[in-house]
């Protein structure tokens, strides 16, 4: 567990919002991930770090299916996106592609942008650093934890087919 910057959305952040149809040119993840975020978030990928979480409201991911988004976010830095809800096809492709997303009613209420906190999975808590207030997360369930642990679908796969 280390300390991360929380970064602030609202509902219906959809793919096109994450990472804009017109970078869809190449698949290279460094090149996606230099535009994630730049329609909401201006300057989102020269300011994000390694490690920190977007908390965002209703429906993160919704819109098209592209696994883009997950590999603009992932690539960028993002560890994770703890929101309210998630669109089914964004929430699989994450776990496919080893990205921790977890659902939590309280933590965008609770957060504001730039606040510093800590993931603590283990405990299903986000906490706040300075007051140690937090939100409470839901738990990842066990069949999801155990992709995620191995880095997505495919190491996962990769692993057991190797046993």
């Amino acid at each position: 567990m280390s300390e991360a910057r929380v970064w602030m959305f609202g509902d219906d952040v959809n793919t096109d919002l994450i990472i804009s149809g017109k970078y869809l040119d190449s698949y290279d993840p460094p090149h996606l991930a230099a535009h994630a975020m730049e329609s909401v978030c201006p300057g989102f990928s020269g300011r994000v770090a390694k490690g920190d979480i977007i908390v965002a409201g209703r429906n993160f991911g919704c819109g098209s299916s592209r696994e883009q988004a997950v590999v603009a976010l992932k690539h960028c830095g993002v560890s994770a996106v703890i929101a309210k809800s998630f669109a089914r096809i964004f929430y699989r492709n994450a776990v496919n592609l080893g990205l921790t997303v977890i659902v939590s009613s309280e933590a965008v209420d609770i957060f504001r942008d730039g606040d510093l906190a800590t993931l603590d999975i283990l405990n299903q808590r986000l906490v706040r650093t300075g007051d140690d207030s937090g939100a409470r997360l839901e738990p990842i369930p066990a069949h999801v934890k155990r992709i995620l642990d191995e880095g997505g679908l495919v190491p996962y796969l990769a692993k057991r087919l190797a046993k």
